[in-house]
């Protein structure tokens, strides 16, 4: 079993900034990708940032220039700086890991996601 714990959301005004973390903890042998993605009352969940084993990181457009996704291999633990937030970011985030516990057995597991609140 891999567990994911999510941590850094909040309300911030319009402009300001945040910074979310998951951490993943459990049977990991490798991790591949982790990324973060939103859902917003009445939408779909999106895909926010998404960052590959070797640092290869792909961003929706409207997050990019805002948004910066990075990973710390040692720690299996992913951040989402969060700068010049606007209302339209308002909704809960969730992280993504997908790897390996073993040669034989991968692994795709939710956070329990943490709610991003903009005021304008």
């Amino acid at each position: 079993q891999v567990h994911l714990v999510e941590s850094g959301g909040g309300l911030v005004q319009a402009g300001g900034s945040l910074r979310l973390s998951c951490a993943a903890s459990g049977s990991i042998s490798s991790i591949n990708s982790m990324g973060w993605y939103r859902q917003a009352p009445g939408k779909q969940r999106e895909l926010v940032a998404l960052i590959s084993s070797g640092g290869t990181t792909i961003y929706a457009d409207s997050v990019k220039g805002r948004f910066t996704i990075s990973r710390d291999n040692a720690k299996n633990t992913m951040y989402l700086q969060m700068n010049s937030l606007i209302p339209e970011d308002t909704a809960v985030y969730y992280c993504n890991v997908k790897g390996r516990t073993s040669v034989f057995r991968s692994f795709d597991s939710w956070g329990q996601g943490t709610q991003v609140t903009v005021s304008s």
